[in-house]
């Protein structure tokens, strides 16, 4: 595993986080519609000696956490909402629990959480475009 990083050290667009909490709150399973189609998350808080951040469990990885637990997260990413950072972990990521009896408890853990500069803007996504052989170009539909 490379460097871990402290919730305080969380910086928006980062891909590859790995870092080390203790479940805070944990929420069941859920479907939602996204423009993808249906799918399956959940959102937990979780936390360490330097704050607390939203995570949000994609895939296989959702209803996965209790609280309580202490897991390492390994190829998280964060987003933005609402001028909070938020962490994600998906199917390229990974969740290990981990028997920690020094990680800090639930009642000592900081109410700070990370927040992006006010001037933070998300990087536009770029439309991926395909050539069908044919010579027409089309766009795939995100």
């Amino acid at each position: 595993m490379s460097t871990s990083k402290k919730v305080s050290e969380l910086r928006p667009g980062e891909n590859s986080v790995n870092l080390k909490v203790r479940v805070i709150e944990a929420g069941e399973a859920r479907v939602v519609e996204t423009r993808r189609g249906p799918r399956t998350l959940s959102e937990a808080v979780v936390g360490d000696e330097t704050g607390r951040v939203t995570l949000t469990l994609w895939g296989d990885h959702a209803g996965k956490l209790s609280k309580g637990q202490v897991v390492e997260l390994q190829n998280a990413f964060t987003t933005v909402y609402r001028g909070k950072i938020q962490l994600n972990l998906g199917n390229l990521g990974n969740l290990v629990e981990v028997d920690d009896p020094e990680m800090i408890e639930i009642d000592n853990i900081p109410e700070d959480s990370p927040e992006a500069p006010e001037d933070y803007r998300p990087p536009m996504r770029r439309r991926r475009s395909y050539d069908r052989g044919s010579g027409y170009r089309g766009r795939t539909r995100w």
